[in-house]
């Protein structure tokens, strides 16, 4: 049997969960640092274990275990979410826990149901219930659309210990597991990845859960993925606040495709007029950086410029499937500004233009759609109303 090091994150509380270290992308969100499966079990007269791993690290959930138990002492495993990446293992490990029970929500347990197509025992949870385990008495409250309707936490109130699944995570793979072990700006950029792709769309359900768990003595908040966070939990918790609220900071993100060079050329007329204002500024090509990887500077940009050129009479598939990310994800309280080239019909401005309109941004300019190929004076211009863009 293999033997994996237990780590104790509060007394007769460990973490048993799994490193992934290999993955590089999670349903569509790039993870150039890999990610953890976290899973946590609760050493008391009734043994918990709180939420599981994806199927294929389950050995390396289930050698955590015995490291600290048989794991057929299980009385309790609550599922929080019942997405593979947290539930995948649960009918594994029911298989030598049979006659544990699982906790979940009212749809947790349908959600359960209808992923593994088993009648399982249950015990459902509602918001405020909680469940005595020993020296222990566990909470659970519900933060539904955080980031999925059946979406809840576990609070261990006398360890001061949140469990939030979801919430407060971080697609990090690492043998350290504490916050204080890793740099600040690092975890600051994975969170915020995370947050921008997953979480964004529901900031005013975050708000209403930060409130809900803002009540709570906390020191130590253990999610479901990366690290868990106790020194840096005021950092983090700004950070939510800030972006649960769509606030943004004083800088521009140019994103582009091109095809022979004019809407590039554009891109960086426009840049170079915002430089001029001071305003720090990005600029991205759809053909070379990850839409997720994109996202996390929408998610902080107050100004965002899109350009594409018209090809078959619409944009590029590159600007196309980026903006349909885009809407899905909703961001807020935005400055758009379109811009493009063309060779006769020009449409692809146009459509860009009206997606920006369905997000409800602010576009204070006009968008600039140049014929072929834009010259010195086109070029100009273009500086120019970069430069308008942020001082008006």
């Amino acid at each position: 049997m293999i033997k994996l090091k237990k780590i104790q994150i509060k007394p007769d509380i460990y973490w048993v969960g799994g490193i992934d270290w290999n993955l590089r992308n999670f349903h569509g969100y790039s993870t150039n640092r890999g990610t953890t499966y976290n899973a946590y079990l609760i050493i008391d007269k009734k043994i918990t274990l709180v939420d599981t791993v994806k199927h294929y690290l389950f050995d390396e959930m289930l050698a955590r275990i015995k490291e600290i138990i048989d794991p057929s002492k299980i009385d309790y495993i609550i599922s929080n979410h019942v997405e593979m990446d947290h539930s995948g293992s649960i009918l594994k490990i029911l298989k030598y826990c049979p006659k544990a029970t699982v906790i979940t929500s009212t749809r947790g347990e349908k959600g359960l149901h209808l992923h593994y197509k088993k009648d399982l025992k249950f015990k459902i949870v509602k918001s405020g219930d909680t469940l005595n385990i020993g020296k222990r008495t566990l909470h659970f409250v519900h933060i539904p659309m955080v980031h999925w309707p059946d979406s809840m936490v576990t609070y261990v109130p006398s360890d001061k210990l949140l469990l939030p699944n979801d919430a407060f995570g971080q697609h990090i793979a690492s043998e350290e597991r504490f916050d204080d072990e890793i740099e600040w700006g690092i975890l600051k950029e994975e969170a915020e990845k995370y947050y921008a792709n997953i979480v964004m769309p529901y900031g005013d359900q975050v708000k209403k859960a930060l409130d809900a768990v803002g009540g709570l003595d906390i020191d130590m908040i253990a999610p479901s993925h990366g690290i868990i966070w106790r020194s840096l939990i005021p950092k983090i918790i700004k950070e939510y606040k800030k972006w649960a609220n769509y606030e943004t900071e004083d800088k521009a993100l140019i994103i582009y495709d091109t095809m022979w060079g004019s809407t590039e050329k554009i891109a960086f007329a426009l840049a170079e007029g915002i430089e001029e204002t001071g305003t720090p500024i990005v600029i991205k090509n759809l053909k070379n950086t990850d839409i997720s990887d994109i996202i996390t500077y929408v998610n902080s940009s107050k100004y965002i410029l899109l350009g594409s050129p018209t090809i078959n009479n619409t944009m590029l598939p590159s600007m196309g499937g980026f903006l349909t990310y885009l809407k899905g994800l909703r961001p807020r309280s935005r400055i758009g500004f379109v811009f493009g080239s063309y060779g006769w019909g020009g449409q692809a401005v146009i459509e860009i233009e009206k997606i920006l309109k369905e997000l409800h941004w602010e576009i204070p300019e006009k968008s600039v759609n140049i014929n072929y190929i834009p010259n010195e004076e086109d070029l100009n211009n273009a500086k120019k109303i970069g430069k308008k863009l942020i001082e008006n």
